[in-house]
């Protein structure tokens, strides 16, 4: 089944059944017309399916769901964030511990902005696109996300102290797309 095309009629029950495979992060979203509305209000969501040997051990596991919010119904994005509120990582930094492995499954959910990004202050991390490898393609500190890209990335801080992460598009910054890490 494509989970599209089954009709539910309204107060109707669906039941959508797959395989959960391959393991990695994978999102999912409303496909009912309009559908790019529907995006931007937060009809979607994100699913990691683990490898049968299980990922390699970390102490913080996350998901940040990158996204966009047009209140006034004008097709663009008045405020950016992750996990949908803006700033809501800046007044509460995750908390984390020094040296401890960190791993966040990031998804681009964003509408209305077909690039997304997301950048490490004062550290790299390893890049897992779509979460289907055990093997890391790259190591840096800023990835770019196209909508509905998503992918894992690990990493951890050596020293204590409050880093920040955010969107490397300054607009989405400043309009809510931004947080921080505090590792004690």
């Amino acid at each position: 089944m494509d989970g599209v095309y089954e009709p539910v009629p309204v107060g109707g029950r669906f039941v959508y059944e797959f395989d959960a495979e391959p393991f990695g992060v994978h999102q999912y979203h409303c496909h009912v017309m309009p559908l790019a509305e529907h995006i931007a209000r937060g009809l979607y969501g994100a699913f990691i399916v683990d490898p049968k040997q299980g990922w390699q051990k970390a102490e913080h596991e996350l998901v940040m769901v990158q996204n966009g919010i047009d209140i006034d119904f004008d097709g663009e994005n008045d405020f950016y964030a992750v996990n949908f509120i803006p700033f809501w990582f800046d007044t509460h930094p995750i908390q984390i511990k020094k040296d401890a492995r960190v791993r966040v499954f990031l998804v681009n959910m964003l509408e209305y902005d077909p690039i997304n990004s997301f950048h490490l202050h004062a550290n790299f991390f390893h890049y897992y696109p779509s979460g289907t490898l055990l093997t890391p393609t790259e190591y840096t500190d800023t990835i770019m996300q196209a909508q509905a890209q998503r992918g894992m990335l690990e990493f951890s801080y050596k020293y204590p102290g409050k880093y920040m992460f955010h969107a490397h598009k300054t607009e989405f910054a400043e309009l809510g797309w931004t947080g921080a890490f505090e590792v004690g």
